[in-house]
């Protein structure tokens, strides 16, 4: 019975050491879920400004699309000003902004992880370089937004292309017990993920961030 015991006790431990997740474990697992997201749709966060006479300083997110188009796991957005996080990200010193992607069916057993960084958006005669890459990159996940994007006379809204850089990552993969929880460094996080320049990511092409 005590032999038993020990082999149960043992392989527990066993299993407990196999199942933890180191922190570049979870980096990989970080930029799967926002590179290979089958929706590309995050939650983002913005405050609102100060001088706003309801909600000034106050937090406001909701659901917006992205697509991840770079190596280095920046993401492209589309930003139009009518949009309230849009507004918020104008008046924002540094056009600061949060994005948090979770895992296809969310669940507080599976890894999640937000992104905070800011926007930096080509307007203003700005613009993105590698320009139908880009579109194509996002299009490809967003069909739909061909009806209003950048430099079209036909588009239901004023709209220009832009880049979010993370600054800060932190990842939550699951409960504490079995998964890493805590901060993501950059630097392992950009490094992460597809290595060639031009790789085809779920259909997509990543583009080297020196080029947008």
């Amino acid at each position: 019975m005590r032999v038993e015991f020990i082999l149960l006790y043992l392989l527990c431990v066993t299993a407990t050491v196999v199942a933890y997740e180191t922190v570049e474990d979870a980096a990989v697992i970080a930029r799967n879920l926002v590179d290979n997201s089958k929706d590309s749709i995050a939650t983002m966060a913005t405050i609102f400004p100060s001088d706003d006479e309801e909600l000034g300083d106050q937090p406001f997110s909701m659901q917006e699309y992205y697509a991840s188009c770079h190596q280095n796991g920046s993401i492209t957005l589309l930003f139009l000003p009518i949009s309230r996080h849009s507004r918020n990200i104008y008046r924002s010193k540094e056009h600061r902004a949060s994005i948090s992607i979770t895992s296809e069916i969310p669940a507080a057993s599976r890894a999640r992880v937000s992104l905070i960084g800011t926007v930096t958006v080509f307007d203003q005669g700005e613009r993105a370089q590698d320009l139908e890459i880009l579109k194509n990159c996002y299009l490809a996940k967003h069909p739909d937004a061909r009806w209003w994007l950048p430099d079209d006379d036909d588009a239901a809204h004023i709209a220009y292309w832009a880049r979010f850089d993370p600054h800060t990552v932190y990842f939550v993969g699951g409960f504490g017990d079995t998964h890493y929880i805590g901060y993501i460094p950059l630097g392992l996080y950009q490094s992460s993920g597809p290595q060639p320049s031009l790789s085809p990511v779920a259909g997509r092409i990543l583009v080297t961030q020196g080029g947008l």
